[in-house]
């Protein structure tokens, strides 16, 4: 099996991209890494695999303080409700740990299977910081570098403006 890693490396200089990137020891929540982030310029995410009732997944990346009306989102996107997935789908469907998520994992769907969720103002922003497949480092992209990575996976985002999102 190939190193994932070195697919998403590999991938960054077919695109021409240099991601700003840092390491640091291994963080699994948004609070762990706040002291890291520091370092990166751009818009801090959080990123959410939801598995869909009839089994649809969506991965949904917003800044860290966006509050996230699942019922209302579910409804935008189609979905009867949505529950958070497993770490084994996490791991069979973006092949990575919890904690690792982010829009890059896009690489290992090579089925296609999860439809990604971005927010409009984060995409607003001139940088934003995710995970690069491990939660062991984190690189900052421009938001058209991002959507480039996305594009170049097969992947079309959906981009959401959550200020404007209805209830359920």
């Amino acid at each position: 099996m190939a190193d994932p890693r070195a697919e998403l490396d590999a991938l960054f200089t077919q695109l021409g991209i240099t991601p700003v990137a840092i390491d640091h020891p291994p963080v699994h929540t948004v609070e762990e890494a706040l002291p890291y982030w520091t370092r990166l310029e751009g818009v801090h995410t959080k990123n959410l695999l939801l598995k869909g009732s009839k089994g649809g997944l969506w991965l949904v990346c917003v800044p860290t303080d966006r509050r996230l009306d699942l019922k209302a989102l579910a409804a935008h996107v189609g979905a009867k409700k949505f529950s958070f997935a497993s770490g084994e789908t996490l791991l069979e469907a973006l092949g990575v740990q919890q904690g690792s998520v982010s829009p890059l994992a896009l690489v290992n769907d090579k089925r296609g299977a999860v439809q990604l969720v971005l927010a409009k103002d984060m995409l607003a922003k001139p940088r934003i910081t995710v995970h690069p497949l491990a939660n062991t480092a984190t690189v900052s992209l421009t938001s058209d570098e991002l959507l480039k990575v996305v594009e170049a996976t097969g992947h079309k985002p959906e981009i959401v403006d959550f200020d404007t999102l209805g209830p359920a």
